[in-house]
């Protein structure tokens, strides 16, 4: 599962054009945090994953979680008129939570666990590397954008936004598949269950 917090784009610094030290591009940081569960059995970790898992919506936990949020550096150039994008600079903040057990397991649940840990970091990860390729996109799309009579850069950062929200929007739509898919009747996240559970 995976939950989205998208700023910047909108931001009055995007739209001020405020500059900073970092270099051009996309940057990238990972964070991987945990919530403890216990139990001796699968059946008794699902159940902890149940209750103490993230929350995913106002009534649900999900197992595991992926959240990004995404900042945008942007700044303007004006000649003759003109307005064209200089630098385009996006952080992609990435954070993976995911469930730890503590007290001991036997071997073969443990086995059974790390096969399971295995599928669910897998499945995260896809979620991850869709987020970076959605703000890659995004980065390529914008960086040397140029709008002639465009004082004020007005027109520039209207076709900015467009651009970025509509490919936010397409990588939404693909995140939303993967799960759809995922967590289907005979999915890969069914699967993961139903084999821990054994």
């Amino acid at each position: 599962m995976r939950s989205i917090a998208w700023t910047g784009i909108l931001t009055a610094a995007l739209l001020a054009g405020l500059t900073g030290g970092a270099s051009a591009g996309v940057k990238v940081t990972v964070t991987k945090a945990s919530y403890q569960i216990s139990g001796k059995s699968g059946a008794t970790l699902l159940d902890a994953m149940e209750r103490h898992g993230p929350k995913h919506g106002l009534l649900t936990r999900a197992i595991a979680q992926t959240k990004y949020t995404v900042g945008w550096n942007v700044t303007w150039a004006e000649k003759d008129g003109a307005c064209r994008v200089k630098s385009a600079d996006a952080l992609l903040s990435i954070t993976y939570t995911y469930p730890q057990v503590k007290g001991g397991m036997s071997p073969a649940m443990r086995k059974r666990w790390a096969s399971f840990m295995s599928g669910v970091r897998k499945h995260e990860e896809w979620h991850g590397s869709l987020a970076r390729e959605m703000v890659t996109t995004a980065e390529r799309s914008v960086s040397g954008l140029a709008i002639a009579n465009d004082r004020g850069c007005r027109k520039a950062q209207a076709e900015v936004k467009k651009r970025v929200s509509a490919i936010y929007a397409k990588y939404e739509r693909r995140q939303i598949l993967f799960d759809t898919k995922e967590h289907g009747d005979g999915g890969n996240v069914e699967r993961l269950i139903a084999r821990l559970k054994d």
